[in-house]
């Protein structure tokens, strides 16, 4: 099985094999599911919200108010792409670079099976490698609300922070000279009084759902609490404790 962009032709088009029991399970993840999806990385996802985020531990470690996060439902997933048409348009996304896409399962399936989808982009860590990596503090994490920025002034283009980024979620705008990434639309919209991202309010299908992880209120605290259904992240192993998460349902 393997994966690739949505749209034939992307440069950043990547597959890879998964075993024959993850290609059962990858819209039933309950255990480890392994597999290429972007950039030649492997991806890794793993269920149970309380290995994640145990009740408690993140207001006190991860004090932001807003603590913005997103929830991706895979299998409401349809690959129509406006999402990522929403996040270029709202964004200024150059048509070489991506802040996010919409990856397709490749496999010859059986008659009837619906085509398998995943929305990838920023993770948003609360623990990002690349700010660790970058040289100059260029790119940070937002005192208020944990998202991960870019100062544009301060970058230099060395691109150290593309390379320590597991979810391979950068790329260097030529026009800014300087690397550019999802900013779960902070500067497009949530500075200016909106209350979700480009890529969430476009879905058809509500795939993607915002919102703020330190409110118990919050439908995304709900859906990552609740213990009727798995919950995962990707690349769990690489210690960057990412604010996206996926699951079925």
């Amino acid at each position: 099985m393997t994966f690739k962009p949505f749209e034939d032709g992307n440069p950043f088009e990547a597959s890879g094999a998964i075993s024959s029991v993850d290609r059962r399970a990858f819209l039933k993840i309950g255990l480890v599911v392994t597999g290429v999806f972007a950039g030649g990385t492997v991806v890794s996802a793993v269920s149970a919200a309380e290995k994640i985020f145990p009740r408690g531990s993140f207001p006190e470690k991860y004090p932001y108010k807003p603590h913005y996060c997103m929830v991706i439902r895979v299998d409401r997933c349809i690959g129509c792409r406006r999402c990522v048409d929403a996040c270029v348009a709202a964004n200024a996304v150059a048509d070489y670079g991506w802040r996010t896409l919409v990856l397709e399962r490749e496999e010859k399936a059986a008659i009837g099976q619906p085509r398998e989808f995943i929305p990838i982009l920023c993770n948003q860590c609360n623990n990002p490698p690349c700010v660790r990596a970058c040289p100059v503090r260029a790119t940070y994490k937002d005192r208020k609300n944990g998202i991960v920025m870019m100062d544009d002034k301060k970058c230099i283009g060395c691109k150290i922070c593309i390379a320590a980024c597991p979810y391979d979620a950068r790329y260097y705008n030529e026009e800014k000279g300087a690397i550019d990434k999802c900013d779960f639309c902070f500067e497009s919209r949530l500075s200016r009084g909106e209350k979700s991202t480009a890529c969430s309010v476009h879905c058809p299908a509500d795939v993607r759902i915002f919102g703020d992880l330190s409110d118990p209120r919050d439908r995304v605290y709900h859906l990552i609490h609740q213990l009727q259904k798995p919950v995962w992240v990707l690349k769990k192993e690489s210690g960057a404790r990412p604010n996206v998460f996926y699951m079925k349902g």
